[in-house]
C-alpha cells in the first residue's frame, strides 16, 4: 500500500477510535440508569438524524441494493451488541469489559481471514496467546466470582465482529449512507426488543440528551471506520479502530476512578496489545 492512503487508513481508524471510545463511556454511564435497549433506541435515532441529514444534504451517492442488504444486516449485529456492550459497560468494570470485547471483535475477522485468505503470519498467532492470557487474567476468578460483565463483552464482541464483517461487504458505496443504514438495523433490533419489553418510561429525560449525544458521536465513529476500512485493508482498519477500549479505559479512570488488581491491569495491557497483533498480520 501506498504511503498516502496508508496514512489516510491509520488517520480515519485513530479519529474513530477517539469517537467509539468517548461513545462507549458515555453509552456505559448513561445506561447505569437506564434500560440498555430503549436507550440504545435512543442513540440509533439521534444518529440516524445525523447521518441521514449529512448523507441526503450532501447528495451522497445512494449504495446497490446488496450493499444495503449487507449493512442492515450489519446494523442489527452491531447494534443489539451495542446495547448489551452498554449493559455490560454499566456493570461497573469499564476497565474490564471493553477490552474484552475489543479482543474478541478483532479476532474473529482474524480467523475468518485466515479461512479464506490462509493462516495468519507469526504475529497475529502470538497475538491469539496474548489475548487469551490476557483474557483469563481479567476473568479469572479472585474472589471466588467473575468479574460482572463480562460474559455480556463477550456476546457484543462477537456482534460487533459480524458488524466489521459485513460493513466490509458494502463496498465503496458512500461512508454517510453505510452509517445511516447500519443505524436504521440497528433501530429496527433494539426498538423491536423494546416493543416486547414494553418498558418505554426506564429512561430519564437527561437519558435521552446523552443517548442523543451518545449516538451522533458514534455514528462519527462509524463513518470514520468505513473510510478506514475503504482506504485499506480491512484488518489494518480493524487493528486501528479495535484500540477503542483504551479512551474508555482512561475516561473510566479519570472520572469514574476504576480500580484494578495487579494481574487485572496486566491482563487489560495484554488484551490492549492483542488486538493490534492479530488483526494486523
Amino acid at each position: 500500500m501506498d504511503a498516502p492512503r496508508q496514512f489516510a487508513t491509520a488517520a480515519y481508524g485513530l479519529a474513530a477510535v477517539l469517537a467509539w471510545g468517548t461513545s462507549d463511556f458515555l453509552g456505559g454511564y448513561a445506561t447505569r440508569r437506564a434500560n440498555a435497549f430503549l436507550f440504545t433506541t435512543i442513540v440509533n435515532i439521534g444518529g440516524l438524524l445525523l447521518v441521514g441529514t449529512l448523507a441526503s444534504a450532501g447528495h451522497a451517492q445512494f449504495p446497490s441494493g446488496r450493499s444495503v442488504a449487507w449493512v442492515l444486516a450489519g446494523g442489527i449485529s452491531g447494534g443489539a451488541s451495542l446495547a448489551v456492550f452498554y449493559r455490560a459497560l454499566s456493570s461497573g468494570r469499564m476497565g474490564l469489559t471493553a477490552p474484552v470485547a475489543a479482543v474478541l471483535s478483532a479476532a474473529i475477522p482474524a480467523v475468518f481471514s485466515m479461512f479464506t485468505e490462509g493462516l495468519p503470519g507469526p504475529i497475529p498467532i502470538t497475538g491469539f496467546f496474548l489475548a487469551a492470557i490476557g483474557l483469563w487474567l481479567i476473568t479469572r476468578a479472585e474472589d471466588g466470582s467473575t468479574p460482572e460483565g463480562i460474559g455480556l463483552a463477550l456476546i457484543a464482541g462477537t456482534g460487533f465482529a459480524g458488524f466489521y464483517l459485513c460493513v466490509r461487504q458494502s463496498g465503496d458505496s458512500s461512508a454517510l449512507w453505510i452509517a445511516s443504514f447500519t443505524r436504521i438495523g440497528g433501530l429496527l433490533i433494539t426498538g423491536a426488543i423494546v416493543l416486547l419489553q414494553s418498558k418505554f418510561s426506564e429512561i430519564t429525560a437527561a437519558g435521552v440528551r446523552w443517548g442523543i449525544l451518545t449516538g451522533c458521536v458514534d455514528s462519527l465513529g462509524t463513518i470514520l471506520f468505513v473510510r478506514a476500512s475503504q482506504s485499506g485493508r480491512l484488518d489494518e482498519a480493524v487493528v486501528i479502530s479495535s484500540l477503542y477500549p483504551a479512551v474508555t479505559v482512561l475516561l473510566a479512570r479519570m472520572f469514574l476512578k476504576e480500580h484494578f488488581t495487579r494481574w487485572r491491569f496486566v491482563g487489560l495491557l495484554a488484551a490492549l496489545a492483542a488486538v493490534p497483533m492479530i488483526a494486523g498480520g
